[in-house]
C-alpha cells in the first residue's frame, strides 16, 4: 500500500510517496532528509509527480536508497514506482523484495509518467546485443518517448540509450574509470546547472566510454558537461526530454569503497579510486566532495525538466 511516510511523534511527511515497508524508508529515517508537514502537503494545489525507476543495478536496495535519498530532497510531492526487467532474474536481491516492490513493464505499459530514471548496469564490457534483456530494454527506451516527460539515463543506461537512439558507439577502456573527477559546465544558463559551481566533482565507475567526436556528429545531441580526465559527463537531447549522465552522482559516500574492497578481495585488477580517499590511503577514510552537486542535479531535473514541463493532466504526455 502506498503512503506518505510519517515520522514518529510528529505530524510530518516526506514529499515522497513510496511502497509501504520499502527498506529505503528506514534508512532515510536516520538521515536529515527534507520533510514537510502533512497539512501543507494537503494544501498544495498540485498533483504528485509520478516517477518510475528502472533499476538495472545488481544490488537493488542500495540503488533504491541512493535515488530515493536524492528524490526526497525537494518540496515537490513525488510518487515512485520501481520497474524490473521481466526476462532477467536478480541474483543479488531476494525474490520476495522484487515481488513486493517492483513491477514489470507489462504492468505499467499503459501508464504515463512525469519522469523516469534508468540506472546503470555492470555490462560495459559486453556488446549491447549480447545483453540478455536488450530487446526488452529497447522496447522500454522507445516507450519513454511517448509516455514520459523527461528521462534520465545513468552510466551504462546512458551509453546504451545513446547507442539505441543515435548510434553512438562505446569504447573499452584500458583501465577502469574509477574515482572522483573534476567537471566543468559548457552552458551555465541551462537550468540543470542552477546553483552549480564552475567546477564540481562526480564519481565514475565504468570500463567503457563514449567520445565527444561521435556526439558532435549528431546535431540533436548537446554536450552540457565534461571532465578532462573522465570525458563526457552529461548530454542532452529533445530539449531535456532525454538527459544522459555517464557518471554516478547518486552514489553514497562508501559505494566506491565497497567496490574497491570487493574487487581487491577477488584479486581482480583494480586501482585505488582516484581523488577519493584522504591522501589516497583507504585507511584514512573518504573525502566526500560530490553530494551537494548531486542533490542540485536531481532537484533541478525534477523541477525544471519534469515539474515545469509536464502537463497537469498526465494523460496529455506525448
Amino acid at each position: 500500500m502506498d503512503f506518505f511516510f510519517k515520522f514518529a511523534k510528529k505530524n510530518y511527511v516526506m514529499p515522497l510517496n513510496l511502497p509501504d515497508k520499502l527498506p529505503a524508508i528506514e534508512a532515510l529515517k536516520k538521515e536529515n532528509i527534507f520533510i514537510m508537514d502533512s497539512f501543507r502537503a494537503s494544501q498544495q494545489d498540485i498533483r504528485p509527480l509520478k516517477i518510475v525507476i528502472l533499476n538495472l543495478m545488481p544490488i537493488k536496495i542500495t540503488t533504491e536508497n541512493d535515488l530515493v535519498r536524492l528524490l526526497s530532497n525537494t518540496p515537490l510531492q513525488v510518487e515512485v514506482d520501481f520497474l524490473m526487467i521481466k526476462v532477467h532474474v536478480s541474483k543479488n536481491t531476494s525474490m520476495d523484495h522484487m515481488a513486493a516492490f517492483y513491477k514489470t513493464f507489462d504492468e505499467i505499459e499503459s501508464q504515463k509518467y512525469d519522469g523516469m530514471i534508468i540506472t546503470g548496469a555492470p555490462l560495459e564490457q559486453m556488446d549491447y546485443e549480447e545483453v540478455s534483456y536488450w530487446s526488452e530494454l529497447q522496447i522500454i527506451f522507445n516507450w519513454t518517448r511517448t509516455h514520459v516527460t523527461s528521462t534520465m539515463f545513468i552510466c551504462w543506461a546512458a551509453q546504451a540509450s545513446l547507442y539505441h537512439f543515435y548510434g553512438i558507439p562505446k569504447y573499452p577502456l584500458e583501465e577502469k574509470m574509477f574515482g572522483i573527477f573534476k567537471h566543468t559546465i559548457y552552458d551555465h544558463k541551462n537550468p540543470l546547472f542552477r546553483g552549480f559551481d564552475d567546477e564540481f566533482f562526480v564519481p565514475h565507475s565504468r570500463h567503457s566510454e563514449i567520445r565527444r567526436s561521435d556526439i558532435e556528429k549528431v546535431k540533436d545531441l548537446t554536450i552540457l558537461s565534461e571532465s578532462e580526465e573522465s570525458g563526457v559527463y552529461i548530454v542532452m537531447a529533445r530539449n531535456g526530454r532525454e538527459i544522459f549522465v555517464t557518471g554516478h552522482s547518486e552514489y553514497a559516500p562508501l559505494t566506491l569503497d565497497g567496490e574497491y574492497k570487493r574487487d581487491k578481495a577477488k584479486n581482480l585488477p583494480i586501482q585505488i579510486p582516484l581523488n577519493y580517499y584522504k591522501n589516497d590511503d583507504p585507511e584514512q577514510g573518504v573525502i566526500v566532495r560530490w553530494r551537494g552537486h548531486a542533490n542540485l542535479l536531481f532537484s533541478n531535473w525534477l523541477n525544471y525538466f519534469v515539474y515545469q514541463e509536464t502537463p497537469y493532466d498526465i494523460k496529455d504526455i506525448k
